[in-house]
């Protein structure tokens, strides 16, 4: 029997990247999933369309996390499509590494209004959408956290909170039996990480270089530890926070 068979798992920012290798591995195993995105919805049919493919179930639906509205939008269609949900990702994240003299509010409120306060929004709202068994979830923060790299002092500073808020929700949500992690990924590569220019760049060398695996991270790789936390093998583990960065920390 498939890990996640009869769940039903949300998974934000699922239209490309890492979101989109959690939403299909999710489903793989069983889980009906939500693709959440906010503009690139051409990416989130393909995901849906390569979940169907495989004989999954899978719908789009498009809000932006950082909008209580779009947020309350999404868990109505996901309950008129699937009914109650087990699994929430949050995984929705902008970055921007630019050097303290080059910050500007805007890029402050850009990074910070998704990673943080669409983190608590999406969560807020998941709440009165989990059933009464509870379920799993799983927030998508940084191994920059714990590394803190040169010029992603607005980022780093997201992930800290990102961290500071799965400890706090665990706590707060345990006696609803809903468990809190968070998976800090290392540099992986992505649509994303290729339209920065980290790819081929020296950041990614000295990534390989340092890290104990000797590479940088595939969405597949993230994916896979979505799936631990999000069934029943993790079902003791809440408010940790996995390093998943191939030994970068």
């Amino acid at each position: 029997m498939k890990k996640l068979a009869n769940k039903v798992a949300v998974i934000t920012g699922a239209s490309k990247g890492i979101g989109a290798g959690i939403a299909k591995s999710l489903a793989a195993e069983g889980a009906s999933v939500v693709v959440n995105y906010s503009s690139a919805k051409e990416g989130a049919d393909k995901v849906v369309a390569d979940i169907i493919s495989n004989g999954g179930k899978a719908i789009a639906v498009q809000g932006n996390v950082s909008k209580s509205a779009d947020v309350a939008r999404l868990f109505a269609e996901t309950s008129k499509e699937f009914g109650a949900i087990d699994i929430l990702v949050n995984n929705a994240g902008v970055y921007k590494f630019a050097p303290i003299e080059q910050l500007t509010e805007e890029e402050f409120h850009s990074q910070f209004d998704t990673n943080v306060l669409g983190l608590l929004l999406t969560t807020q709202g998941a709440l009165k959408s989990f059933n009464e068994n509870g379920g799993s979830i799983i927030n998508i923060g940084s191994v920059a956290s714990s590394i803190a790299p040169v010029g992603s002092s607005i980022y780093t500073a997201t992930k800290g909170a990102v961290d500071a808020i799965t400890h706090v929700l665990s706590k707060e949500l345990g006696p609803k039996k809903i468990r809190v992690n968070s998976i800090n990924p290392g540099m992986v590569e992505t649509e994303g990480t290729h339209s920065a220019g980290f790819i081929g760049s020296d950041f990614q060398a000295e990534t390989e270089r340092t890290a104990p695996l000797g590479r940088i991270g595939q969405p597949e790789d993230i994916a896979l530890v979505a799936v631990f936390l999000a069934s029943e093998e993790s079902r003791w583990l809440t408010g940790e926070t996995l390093l998943a960065g191939g030994g970068v920390r």
